[in-house]
């Protein structure tokens, strides 16, 4: 489970909303607090990298400690000290440690359970939303590094998941879902608790794909121009783990020169549709493509050329003279109205509707419908043109390939701003920016639904009239998904909505912690990609019953797949004031991690002062960079004082001007340690310089967020209330990033975290450091002693009565009154104030002895929250991180600087789940023989009764023929899909041929069927008219132009259609076949071929009737069940 997602939820929560919004049934909601407790099992930080997780500890009811519910304690509780009483032993100069490593005694803050102070909410099961399947848990970041995943695709008839990742391509099989890896089966890191899954050869990073079951088929778009066909065959074939044979392409070819494959669609005629960057389009014929997918592989590259020559430029078809009505503008997504034969291509801004049959150019219009045909541009330079002309240059000195990018960019700035001012002369603003078109998709009843950046979802007829603006989320959409009477729509903030095809809300959830970038429909579940690269299968049915019962029965089964990680983390903070250290101080304050520390923490505070070093800084937080060399000095020799590259690993740092963090993890530690994200927030001179402020990490460590933010508050005696105004200031204004530099930045996609289009937070009243389930505070804080002289302390230091002198610190006395870091805990203060000292004297005799005088002061401190809501809590998935402060110590033999270094450490016990097991445990709820889960399932799966009037047609001339679909059902209604199964061409001497089915099951370019997609209500009647079409069928093109074709009147054409009926629930299907002929009178001579231009033949649709053959209302034998979800078995 995500602690992203909770935090979410918990959001909704504290706002007293949500959509989803059931509450969690759960049968231990009586069973005493800590009745989930599983036994710790410790870390060994010896034993080498952990090639897998270990088994989860199971949980013995009879060694289970019980405490009290505590339901009458108030949420706002007064400061107390939890652990037992304070012990009087001191050590000389250092502080407190627990004896053997047990936890110490802690002062806790009041105001802790009050708003964004409160612990964040933690469950098992997410309360509010579906339980889903975790297909792909959430993969650290760091280890996807040229491996993310970025587009879905799924063919539920073959119950294959496929993939498009930045190194290739994978898939997973729909019936492995809830099955392990094969116990010697090599696991790529970050994949650990993912489902069983089948990798194919390493290729460029694919962008788009789309799946072709007619020929077991998916089609894939990648970066490098090429399109490339995997077989669904070979990838079910391949084996499963790293050492498995990786599967390869059936066919590649060169789409695009030097242009990525932004789009790709089959078309209602099988062809294969394709954009790219600056508005270039192409189309494939399938003839061509079939040809080529029948040579052997000894032909594989004669069957590229092949392709490769075949393709039709589609800007020629939409060109005038010189004039191209097609905006130059990158084709991000095309759209195959499957409804009515047509195809749409879209950009950011406009769309463009074409005729699937004949590629003619219909109609181009904007975002807000408005007609865009005026918009005449030159057309792009062909590709051909380009790379003849690179040819002629071939010299070392030149580059031609630069000179061309740089002439293709200029080209599109300039076509960009020539836009900008024809929306300002039209619009007089910029404000439709805010309406990028980012999603687009077709619902079965046949109008289009498009999403925008701004939220908005905009329904469009087949025809580009618009219908009706929706807008339910001020998040940017990223994907719409549509079955039967349902729509989904995936926003970047992780919400996931369903919506009925009217446009009426039904459900949203938060599905993930970050965009929700593709998504894609398979067996029982519509699947969601994060932009993380997790995926999880939501029911289609939700929100439903069976919702309930899932939660009810994970949540019962909790303990199953509970597992309780023990790691310590070593926690620094030292004000060097602007010194360095030599390696023996180094080494007294941070030795002791060579031991048994997983997770290094140091803060540093005045690495560098003064007003250049300020302004400097400035200027480099300005464009996005930080740091410095002397940062980096302390990096580095803090690393060699950690053994870097042999025991520890550096995960993240963060500077600003004088305030530094840096974050080492174990060697072995460091396979659950990534997802680092820095962030920096200045608090000096109008809350603008780095003088003062913080600087933070955010790490998840076992699937749990933990923070620390090293702090500089502001100085001097009397600004108490100035070091809490810039506490809080820190506290709400903190927002984490990926850290400059950082590695796992690389990656195609950038997508900013619950973003709206206008910048804003999903959840701006929320914190991030509220929504993390480990903070730590660590820094010069500043605070001082009150109502005490100097020799007075110097003399309560000597006499180490430091009871007398915690009294009147002014951190402690503002944190009981709940005035700053509300509801934190400190360890015991055991060793002297660190703060101030004269440099290199050691003992308490460096205490500043100057004119000023300086009071001793606890300036530098070390605070931290965890899950706990309460002081005795056990750590569960309800209360996932749960640490206890084993040493608070100051290393007062050090003397660089003015300031003693302060280290604290941690023994964190972190519960998290085994994914796995919780899958198996979903897998075994769902195939479970329990009544209401199969009663459910069984209604879910229903499709409705339909019947078909004919399972005969004859055309004659051009005709159309009426079939009439009818819905017999009363309650629900019935969605429809037409295909091609197949199709014979039989001449007059009486030989026939058939022919294999076009890509995706397309019709023959001689048959039109429309509507072929479409909604039928209950006890309604669809009609449906097939018509024969004159079309030059056979037609030849080479380097995208048509070279010449042939009618193809002289042969009887044959098909078969198939009628696939299904409901809103799954994907299973009734099918009804037709048989469908053309006869075709005998000619008398035979007909010439042709040189004329395509559209200069378009049948035309005269006499028009309702003629019929066989007729007859009956349920035809030749209907077929393809039962795809095989509810006991399997009910995916």
């Amino acid at each position: 489970m995500e602690p992203d997602d909770d935090a979410a939820a918990a959001g909704a929560q504290r706002k007293g909303a949500g959509s989803y919004g059931q509450s969690l049934p759960r049968a231990t909601e009586s069973a005493p607090a800590c009745a989930l407790r599983v036994a710790p099992r410790v870390h060994s930080f010896g034993d080498g990298p952990a090639a897998s997780p270990a088994p989860a500890q199971r949980h013995d009811p009879a060694r289970c400690a019980t405490f009290p519910q505590r339901h009458g304690e108030p949420a706002h509780a007064p400061a107390t000290w939890v652990g037992g009483g304070l012990e009087p032993a001191l050590s000389d100069y250092g502080g407190g440690a627990g004896v053997g490593g047990a936890a110490l005694p802690e002062f806790v803050g009041a105001g802790g359970g009050e708003g964004i102070f409160r612990v964040p909410l933690r469950a098992a099961v997410h309360p509010g939303r579906p339980p889903p399947l975790e297909v792909r848990p959430h993969p650290l970041r760091e280890t996807q590094v040229g491996a993310f995943l970025r587009t879905l695709a799924c063919d539920p008839r073959r119950r294959q998941l496929w993939a498009g990742a930045e190194c290739g391509v994978r898939v997973w099989g729909l019936d492995e879902v809830f099955d392990g890896w094969p116990g010697d089966a090599a696991r790529r890191r970050g994949d650990e608790g993912s489902a069983p899954f089948r990798e194919s050869v390493p290729a460029p990073p694919a962008l788009c794909a789309a799946v072709d079951g007619a020929n077991r088929l998916v089609w894939t778009g990648h970066r490098d121009g090429r399109i490339r066909a995997w077989r669904m065959d070979l990838a079910t074939a391949a084996g499963v783990g790293g050492d498995a044979p990786l599967f390869k392409e059936a066919l590649a070819w060169q789409a695009f020169s030097r242009l990525p494959v932004l789009a790709i669609v089959v078309t209602s005629y099988g062809e294969i549709w394709s954009g790219s960057e600056g508005g270039i389009m192409k189309a494939w014929p399938w003839d061509a493509i079939a040809k080529s997918l029948s040579l052997t592989l000894e032909g594989k590259d004669m069957a590229s050329l092949l392709v490769e020559k075949a393709y039709i430029d589609l800007r020629n078809n939409a060109t005038v003279g010189n004039m191209c009505s097609l905006p130059a503008a990158d084709v991000k997504h095309m759209l195959a109205d499957h409804c009515r034969a047509k195809i749409w291509s879209i950009t950011s801004m406009t769309f463009a509707l074409w005729d699937a049959r004949t590629r003619e150019l219909l109609k181009v219009f904007g975002i807000d419908g408005q007609v865009d045909l005026a918009r005449l541009e030159a057309p792009v330079m062909p590709e051909q043109f380009i790379e003849e002309e690179i040819k002629v240059k071939p010299t070392k000195k030149e580059k031609p390939q630069g000179s061309f990018t740089f002439f293709q960019k200029s080209r599109n700035a300039l076509m960009g701003a020539a836009d900008a001012v024809r929306r300002v002369a039209t619009k007089g603003t910029f404000v439709e920016d805010n309406r990028r078109i980012e999603a687009v998709a077709q619902a079965m009843d046949g109008t289009i639904w498009s999403g925008c950046t701004n939220g908005s979802i905009i329904v469009w007829d087949g025809n580009g009239n618009k219908l009706q603006d929706i807008h339910y989320h001020s998040s940017s959409v990223q994907c719409i998904r549509t079955l039967g009477e349902r729509v989904w729509v995936g926003y970047a903030s992780g919400t996931i909505q369903v919506m009925d095809v009217e446009g009426n809300l039904l459900a949203g959830w938060t599905g993930h912690s970050c965009p929700v970038i593709n998504m894609a429909i398979g067996g029982s579940y519509i699947f969601t990609l994060a932009h993380h690269g997790g995926i999880r299968g939501w029911p289609l049915t939700s929100p439903s019953p069976l919702d309930d019962i899932l939660r009810t029965e994970l949540a019962n089964r909790e303990l199953s797949y509970t597992m309780i990680e023990n790691i310590k983390i070593l926690v620094g903070t030292w004000n060097v004031a602007q010194e360095k250290a030599s390696f023996e101080s180094l080494r007294s304050w941070l030795g002791s991690a060579l031991s048994d520390v997983g997770l290094v923490v140091v803060g540093l505070q005045e690495v560098e002062m003064g007003a250049g070093v300020l302004a400097m800084a400035a200027a480099k937080e300005s464009v996005g960079l930080e740091g410095s060399a002397n940062g980096q000095w302390w990096i580095d020799n803090i690393g060699k004082t950690l053994d870097e590259g042999i025991s520890f690993h550096r995960v993240g740092s963060r500077q600003l001007a004088g305030l530094l963090i840096a974050a080492w993890a174990r060697n072995d530690l460091k396979p659950h340690v990534g997802d680092v994200d820095a962030a920096a927030v200045p608090c000096g001179f109008g809350r603008a310089i780095g003088n003062k402020g913080g600087v933070g990490l955010r790490i998840r460590v076992y699937d749990r967020r933990i923070c620390f933010v090293s702090n500089h508050f502001a100085a001097h005696q009397e600004n108490v209330s100035r070091r809490n105004a810039d506490f809080d200031h820190v506290y709400r204004t903190m927002s984490f990033n990926k850290p400059h530099g950082s590695t796992a930045s690389a990656t195609s996609v950038q997508l900013h975290k619950a973003a709206s289009a206008n910048g804003n937070q999903a959840d701006e009243d929320i914190p991030e450091l509220a929504e993390a389930d480990m903070v730590v505070f660590l820094g010069d804080f500043n605070y001082r002693l009150d109502g005490i002289t100097y020799d007075e302390a110097r003399d309560m230091v000597s006499q180490r009565s430091f009871d007398w002198l915690r009294e009147r610190d002014q951190l402690r006395a503002e944190m009981k009154a709940g005035n700053v870091f509300q509801g934190m805990r400190e360890g015991p203060i055991r060793f002297p104030p660190t703060y101030k000292f004269q440099r290199n004297q050691p003992g308490l005799s460096g205490y500043d002895s100057g004119e000023k005088k300086r009071i001793p002061a606890w300036c530098d401190r070390i605070l931290y929250r965890d899950s706990r809501p309460v002081s005795i809590a056990e750590c569960s998935l309800d209360c996932p991180v749960v640490a206890a402060v084993t040493a608070y110590e100051a290393c007062m033999d050090v003397t660089d600087s003015d300031h003693k270094p302060v280290r604290c450490t941690f023994s964190v016990d972190i519960a998290r789940v085994d994914e796995l097991v919780r899958r198996q445990e979903f897998g075994k709820i769902i195939e479970s023989n329990d009544e209401k889960v199969c009663s459910l399932l069984r209604k879910s799966h229903i499709v409705p009764d339909t019947i078909v009037s004919t399972n005969n047609i004859i055309l004659e001339n051009q005709e159309d023929v009426i079939l009439r679909i009818s819905n017999n059902c009363e309650t629900s209604k019935a969605a429809f899909e037409i295909l091609c199964e197949g199709q014979s061409i039989t001449k007059h001497d009486g030989t026939k041929s058939e022919l294999p089915p076009r890509a995706s099951f397309g019709f023959p370019l001689w048959l039109e069927v429309q509507p072929s997609v479409g909604l039928i209500e209950p006890g309604e009647t669809m009609e449906v008219a097939v018509h024969h079409e004159d079309f030059f069928t056979k037609e030849k093109c080479f380097d995208g132009v048509q070279q010449n074709w042939w009618c193809e009147a002289t042969r009887d054409m044959g098909a078969v259609l198939l009628v696939n009926v299904t409901g809103s629930a799954s994907t299973e299907t009734i099918t009804h076949r037709i048989n469908v002929r053309h006869c075709c009178p005998v000619p008398s001579a035979t007909p010439p071929v042709t040189n004329a231009p395509s559209d200069a033949v378009s049948g035309s649709k005269n006499n028009q009737s309702n003629h019929l053959q066989r007729s007859d209302f009956a349920n035809f034998g030749s209907s077929e069940v393809h039962d795809l979800c095989d509810v006991p078995k399997r009910n995916m």
